[in-house]
């Protein structure tokens, strides 16, 4: 048979007309829950560097500087040691993500979520009983170490166990999970910012979510596609029973699951090698190019210093945590959107939304923060207008580029290169989120407003760049994927169009038009 020219197998279509069951919700929620854990981060760290407590204890010197009257108010926070304290924990992921490629495909995802979640917990307690700066960058060193785990091995974890038609919906789970982490994370240091001990609180209270998605993890296989790769076939085949129907028949699948491993491993090459040819360039350029977008659009130096960012716009340190939390929650509602609709309009219509509303809120709160620009005070009135469009720009991101670019690179790698390559956007992610908040808080110190119009800008790049260059991928089962680039203007030129072992089986008719 052939499909947009390119001549493969007959396929058995197991994969594609798989059902949702019970034991699958099950197990993609306790998957998803990985992402507890980097919510709760991002939400935590801002939320700890306002409280007086932890500056008096580690950052007196910028103490001094809130309370003194001539100071810029964009400038209050701008520390390099203080935005060490956030940052260092990316370049520790950075590390552990690309560590975890190899690991992941010799002891399968799930060890990899274990291993990320218990390295996440000791991380935690450091930070919660550190005595000086050294023990919170150790602790922070051990979350981010975790946190690269869990976001390398969760988000190919969920793409391989949900069925195809609704594989957009269950990722979702995972920036849903992030999203709520950074709720909870917000209402901690909301409840105990006024106690001496609160910000030991903040941080020690990591090990919570840590521990609950280690004990969850505990009770769920790993998936199909992890064991077959590592030559168990029995245990495969019970995960697929347990994840379809426990009376299902699941040969078929697991036949294509074991054709598309031995194509592969006929083939073997070293996976950083493999990934760097050329059938695989558009592959390669979402990798880099999804999670670098994702993060110059302000999203997580906005989540990471929304505290001090509404307090240097000028609402108080307990109006800025609540603030933080509103902002939160609007974010949450609206991955839930995305849920719900991400396998109905595809990624690319909520791509392309989301990137447009996106731009014009950045614009907007660049314009309130030029038209009222003051180094001593903002009007309360014009602060709350910054926090209402900071929301609608949550909701922009929270139901577009914030489950979209987990799910999309996690979807598109052929097997015996998608552990590599989740590896590659996760690195890229952690890289690109280490340089923006280590560099946020002077960027917002020196160019004020401007630093919006610098997000912005990259928004309306990537938005074109969704438009030119990324195929939908909606409903098509991941060994049918490589297909999808032939039909592609720009991409076909790459793709090898004899290459059957990287395609797997054909795609199905329904789900590519």
């Amino acid at each position: 048979m052939a499909v947009g020219g390119f001549a493969v197998d007959a396929p058995s279509n197991a994969a594609v007309d798989a059902k949702i069951t019970l034991s699958v919700v099950i197990t993609c929620i306790v998957a998803a829950s990985s992402g507890l854990i980097f919510g709760y981060d991002i939400g935590i760290s801002g939320g700890v560097t306002t409280m007086p407590p932890f500056l008096k204890k580690f950052f007196p010197a910028i103490l001094k500087k809130a309370s003194s009257a001539e100071t810029n108010i964009y400038c209050v926070y701008d520390s390099q040691i203080l935005t060490l304290f956030t940052s260092s924990l990316y370049l520790a992921g950075l590390v552990s993500s690309l560590v975890a490629s190899r690991a992941t495909a010799m002891i399968g995802r799930r060890n990899i979520m274990l291993l990320g979640g218990c390295t996440f917990l000791i991380g935690g307690a450091i930070n919660g009983g550190a005595q000086n700066i050294a023990m919170l960058i150790l602790g922070r060193i051990l979350l981010g170490l975790g946190v690269g785990f869990t976001n390398q091995a969760a988000p190919v974890y969920l793409s391989e166990i949900a069925p195809p038609k609704w594989r957009g919906a269950f990722n979702t789970g995972f920036q849903f999970f992030i999203g709520i982490g950074v709720v909870i994370a917000n209402c901690i240091n909301y409840a105990v910012s006024k106690h001496s001990w609160g910000w030991r609180v903040s941080l020690g209270f990591a090990v919570v979510p840590a521990a609950t998605m280690v004990v969850g993890a505990l009770f769920i296989t790993d998936t199909p596609n992890s064991l077959v790769q590592r030559g168990k076939i029995d245990e495969a085949r019970s995960a697929l029973r347990k994840v379809r129907k426990s009376t299902a028949d699941v040969e078929a699948e697991l036949d294509d699951l074991v054709k598309m491993t031995a194509k592969s491993k006929a083939l073997q090459q070293e996976p950083f090698t493999t990934i760097f040819e050329g059938k695989y360039r558009p592959h390669l350029v979402m990798a880099f190019c999804i999670p670098f977008f994702q993060q110059v659009t302000g999203i997580n130096v906005v989540a990471f210093y929304s505290a001090n960012l509404f307090q240097s716009v000028g609402l108080g340190n307990d109006a800025a945590l609540l603030s933080t939390i509103i902002l939160g929650v609007v974010n949450l509602g609206s991955i839930m959107v995305s849920t719900f609709i991400v396998d109905r309009f595809g990624r690319r219509l909520l791509f392309l939304e989301g990137g447009i509303h996106m731009l014009a809120c950045q614009i907007a709160v660049a314009l309130l923060l030029a038209l009222s620009d003051s180094t001593e005070h903002l009007p309360k009135g014009n602060a709350i207008s910054v926090l209402v469009l900071l929301c609608l720009y949550a909701a922009g991101f929270g139901w577009s580029w914030g489950p979209l670019s987990w799910l999309v690179p996690s979807e598109i790698f052929p097997m015996k290169i998608r552990s590599t390559g989740q590896s590659i956007s996760v690195a890229v992610n952690f890289v690109t989120t280490f340089v923006l908040s280590q560099t946020f808080l002077t960027m917002l110190c020196h160019f004020r407003y401007g630093a919006f119009l610098f997000f912005a800008g990259w928004i309306a790049i990537m938005t074109i760049f969704v438009a030119l260059f990324l195929p939908e991928t909606k409903g098509i089962p991941l060994e049918s994927m490589y297909a999808v680039w032939g039909k592609h203007w720009f991409w076909r030129r790459f793709v090898v169009k004899d290459d059957v072992h990287d395609i797997g089986s054909t795609p199905r008719n329904d789900v590519l038009t």
